[in-house]
């Protein structure tokens, strides 16, 4: 497999470092990060937001994609006399806030697809942190950028010259237990975290898989811009997270429909119908088929109920995606009273126990910052002995 070097991609960054990287030096040098389509760049803003250093600072996002020229930083202003005239920046770019003993955080996302006009407007703010009427940023203010790698084919072009006063940095696809991390913080519905456990080579970039002899994908769900005909509807963290909440949506239209009293089969059926219509314009027709192959699983999985009245003997499910599915739903519906039996049946020994692996994707959720029942578990004292015991499954589960 060759991979273009001009990707940088053997030396891709985690994005929680390139975050770090970016809060520390950020004010000195901008980093442009290059990263594939729909894993998180945007998201940057927001976990710079979490770091405590830059808890005064004004956040500002701008994307390139919406300015057309250098009209849409800079508008003129005419002298008194109207002989002469200079430039003003927009209000956006920030460059007010220094006279207020303010700082900021200038992210230019898209910054690959801004049009030279627009772009060329806003090269001394990344090289200098100023304009060209001499208005500039605080010390302290950060600017960075973000923008697609040119081999995804996205149109995204970069001059020699922008790269080499700036740094370029390729940020990595997330590993399978940092994207289940925020999965579950940020309550992605159960069968897209099942799915995505299940299939590993969704946290590959395109570049990492390999084509056949007619230049076909192994893995025809993802984005691969060298293949004859790339797919319209595609899986990307930002996918699973658009297919998480048309899976929500199901599940209160059946709440509805039960409540209301008008729930049958064929309206059943109508529905699911239609969720598979919506996922396959979102993640494509084969991970749509494959995500709704989660509703026959649910059979497999033991009710709740069954796990507090009887943990010794509720049923384990055999298969790798049913447990997933299993580890997805607890953690969702985790509570005071499920707490204790279900340390018994997931600790529990014997045939068809659960796997360390299945043990770890668990323990891992459970760990993750904002879960809303970290505490309940840390009161049980099972709980507890296990997490002293198993800390490494934590991270290379």
């Amino acid at each position: 497999m060759n991979i273009n070097k001009n990707t940088l991609f053997d030396f891709a960054v985690p994005m929680p470092q390139l975050v770090d990287d970016i809060a520390e030096i950020g004010h000195k040098w901008t980093i442009i990060m290059q990263g594939g389509m729909g894993w998180g760049k945007t998201e940057s803003l927001n976990l710079l937001k979490q770091k405590p250093a830059l808890k005064d600072h004004e956040f500002i996002y701008i994307d390139g994609t919406t300015k057309s020229d250098s009209g849409d930083f800079y508008m003129i202003k005419y002298s008194d006399t109207g002989e002469t005239f200079t430039t003003v920046p927009h209000e956006e770019l920030g460059m007010h806030l220094e006279q207020l003993g303010k700082h900021v955080v200038l992210f230019f996302d898209e910054i690959g697809k801004m049009p030279r006009s627009a772009f060329n407007a806003i090269l001394r703010i990344l090289y200098e942190r100023k304009t060209a009427n001499g208005l500039k940023l605080s010390d302290k203010s950060i600017v960075y950028a973000a923008t697609n790698m040119a081999a995804e084919g996205l149109g995204d072009v970069l001059q020699a010259h922008s790269r080499n006063r700036c740094r370029v940095a390729t940020v990595s696809v997330p590993t399978k237990m940092e994207w289940l991390q925020w999965a579950i913080t940020n309550a992605v519905h159960e069968f897209v975290i099942g799915y995505a456990n299940d299939n590993n080579f969704i946290f590959k970039s395109f570049l990492e898989h390999n084509l056949d002899a007619q230049g076909n994908s192994e893995h025809p769900e993802i984005y691969d811009p060298r293949t004859p005909e790339p797919p319209v509807a595609f899986v990307t963290g930002r996918s699973l997270a658009h297919a998480s909440d048309y899976f929500h949506l199901y599940d209160e239209r059946i709440a509805s429909a039960v409540s209301g009293g008008h729930f049958s089969q064929d309206v059943e059926k109508n529905m699911k119908h239609n969720l598979k219509c919506q996922l396959a314009g979102v993640v494509g027709p084969k991970a749509a088929t494959d995500m709704l192959t989660y509703f026959s699983l649910q059979k497999d999985l033991p009710t709740e109920e069954d796990i507090i009245n009887t943990p010794m003997t509720a049923k384990i499910p055999k298969g790798g995606a049913a447990r997933a599915l299993l580890m997805a739903r607890s953690l969702k519906n985790m509570r005071k009273e499920l707490a204790a039996p279900w340390m018994k049946y997931l600790m529990r020994e014997g045939a068809g126990e659960f796997t360390k692996v299945d043990q770890a994707v668990f323990g891992m959720g459970a760990n993750v910052k904002g879960y809303h029942a970290t505490k309940i578990l840390a009161r049980n004292e099972q709980y507890q002995q296990w997490a002293e015991q198993n800390v490494i499954l934590f991270g290379k589960a």
